[in-house]
């Protein structure tokens, strides 16, 4: 440890008989930023200063050492170099020290006060460049959460011709290395309008640092803070402002989800979707229309989408299950003539196993309908018949939707599966497609499409698409077999 009296560190002073003081790059309380000249290698470096005062807090050491400790942990060409940590004592108390390399480029930050517009090929540059740090800091072990990602924490240099040139992330006082133990406290940090909400609460994970570099990107776009563009159910409206590809518009709209689960999982799954340059599920270039010959009702509003899942009205299907109920039933009759006890059971029993599926057939073709409902507030899957109605699942919160799920019908000897639909919240699967069979008309495969096309967009979720477990069991069991 080092000590050496100093005052208010004026130009040209040197202290801990090595760093003298060119200029002050930055002040707030507490805390300066200053640019000096190491005397023993004559580079410049960034000197870093904590102050104990009268405002002094001990969650500012925590981080300010948590800072030093992540930096010496470090070895990335675009994230700064620790050099050096140290204590100091003044007339105005103590004061502790961290050295770092310097990086002579300006922020974003900067360079939009000055005027600077980006297109739309130098964003993705940036971006790019910003996700390749975060795999890095994401992929340590423990992983380190940056917390604090604006356009003042972004430097660019050496711009050339068409590259945006060197990118680097700086200022890691706000970084979190590892989830707090049961009935710890967690500092809360980082700077309004690029955090997202469960920053707010104290957590944060990998998909934080993608929320907080999404609402930057916009800021370079539009050239408005993300903290003054409209909102809508906490999602950012940064549409209007600017005109983008659908691929990048819906990248950014992904990156930003208010609720943690629908963004990326990973900065390494959100730059494969970048690199990739499609739109995603919800754009309007992939939009499906309803099939013509389909008699499903679809509602949908900025607040509600409704579909409503007819009845299957007397057709074949209701024709042949009557008459195949009559084939077997109706010797069963006979015997009641004579009051025969046993057949009478028989009946019954025979009665239970076959005509009451068949009645519920029956009666679903008077009226019995299907409805599933998202709104802003819970999803709710009833299936109703003559104003009488329940609910299997039970309805959740719409903010537990986790998954928008497609099968496809698949076939395989005697084995068939349906094309089926699912909506995933808390565990439980709100189906569409013959859940309850009998009760609606079977959808086909391009209704499938069309409605999970329609549900993804206004869930701005994407669509998953996995095999049923019959497919499983068909294929393990007929490995050899196709359609």
């Amino acid at each position: 440890m080092v000590s050496q009296v100093i005052g208010d560190l004026p130009n040209g002073d040197s202290f801990a008989s090595r760093y003298e003081i060119q200029q002050q790059l930055g002040k707030r309380v507490g805390r300066r930023t200053l640019l000096a000249r190491d005397l023993k290698t004559e580079e410049l470096v960034v000197v870093k200063l904590l102050s104990f005062g009268s405002d002094f807090a001990w969650d500012d050491l925590k981080l300010f050492e948590r800072e030093a400790e992540t930096l010496k942990s470090l070895s990335h060409p675009a994230i700064p170099r620790y050099l050096d940590y140290f204590e100091l004592d003044s007339p105005t108390g103590k004061k502790f020290a961290l050295v770092q390399t310097y990086v002579a480029g300006k922020s974003l930050e900067e360079q939009l006060n000055a005027g600077r517009t980006f297109s739309e090929v130098e964003v993705k540059q940036i971006a790019k460049a910003l996700l390749e740090i975060l795999i890095y800091l994401h992929g340590r072990q423990p992983p380190i959460i940056h917390r604090d990602i604006k356009p003042s924490n972004i430097l660019l240099r050496n711009r050339s011709g068409n590259s945006i040139g060197e990118v680097y992330l700086v200022d890691f006082g706000s970084v979190q290395t590892l989830a707090p133990k049961a009935g710890e406290t967690m500092t809360v940090v980082g700077t309004y309008g690029y955090m997202p909400q469960e920053q707010f609460g104290g957590r944060m994970v990998a998909a934080s640092d993608l929320y907080s570099l999404g609402a930057t990107l916009i800021y370079l776009i539009t050239g408005i803070h993300p903290a003054d563009l409209p909102q809508k159910d906490f999602r950012i409206q940064f549409e209007h402002a600017c005109h983008l590809s659908p691929g990048l518009s819906n990248w950014l709209r992904q990156m930003t989800k208010p609720t943690l689960e629908r963004r990326f999982a990973s900065a390494t799954q959100a730059l494969q979707a970048l690199e990739q340059e499609q739109p995603t599920n919800d754009s309007a270039e992939l939009a499906i229309a309803q099939p013509p010959d389909s008699q499903v009702s679809l509602t949908k509003n900025a607040d509600i989408l409704e579909i409503l899942l007819p009845a299957w009205g007397f057709d074949w299907h209701v024709g042949i299950a009557s008459f195949m109920s009559v084939v077997f039933l109706a010797p069963l009759f006979i015997p009641l003539q004579v009051g025969d006890l046993a057949s009478f059971i028989t009946l019954l029993l025979t009665f239970s196993w076959m005509g009451i599926p068949f009645l519920g057939i029956v009666l679903s073709a008077l009226g019995g309908q299907i409805r599933l409902r998202i709104d802003r507030q819970q999803i709710s899957l009833a299936y109703q018949l003559f104003g009488w109605k329940f609910q299997h699942p039970r309805p959740s919160s719409s903010q537990e939707i986790r998954k928008l799920e497609c099968t496809n019908r698949r076939r395989k000897r005697f084995f068939e599966s349906r094309s089926k639909l699912i909506i995933w919240a808390r565990g439980r699967k709100y189906e569409l497609n013959g859940r309850i069979p009998g009760w609606s008309k079977i959808l086909t495969q391009a209704e499938i499409e069309w409605l999970a096309r329609e549900i993804s967009e206004w869930l701005e979720m994407p669509i998953t698409s996995e095999r049923s477990s019959i497919e499983e069991f068909q294929e393990n069991q007929y490995p050899d077999e196709g359609f």
